[in-house]
């Protein structure tokens, strides 16, 4: 009897791994598009500086007198973060992905610099569900 519990207990382990794996949703398609962040989606679990409606608006960060510096700040202080993974970087772009710690839910975090304006726009969107409550506003 102690084998088949075991056994049973094993393959709950299984299920519940394979599961929670699929929380952290895919990845979608993500990236400036003519200069801009992608527009959230209708659901409220997004936060975006390019967008105007009031459920999904954020303001974007203030990159201060050295825009390229901050720029580098907010790269380094990722890199020092946990359960934070940079998945691209290219120069004026930042796609970064965080997982929540018990249940690793996967948020997809996007920065943009604007050096000319002297902002940096800002993405934050969970990958699953629908409610984050303000999580991504956060």
């Amino acid at each position: 009897r102690p084998i088949w519990l075991a056994y049973t207990l094993a393959a709950v382990w299984v299920l519940l791994m394979l599961g929670l794996s699929f929380l952290s949703g895919r990845r979608p398609s993500l990236g400036p598009v003519e200069g801009r962040l992608r527009k959230c989606p209708d659901s409220p679990n997004c936060v975006c500086s390019f967008d105007t409606d009031d459920e999904h608006a954020i303001a974007p960060l203030d990159a201060g007198d050295d825009p390229a510096a901050t720029m580098d700040r907010l790269r380094t202080l990722l890199r020092t973060l946990p359960r934070v993974r940079i998945v691209t970087d290219e120069g004026t772009y930042l796609h970064a992905e965080f997982t929540t710690a018990v249940l690793r839910f996967v948020d997809d975090i996007e920065f943009l610099l604007d050096e000319p304006a002297g902002l940096i726009h800002v993405r934050s969107a969970s990958r699953v569900g629908r409610a984050d409550f303000g999580t991504n506003r956060k």
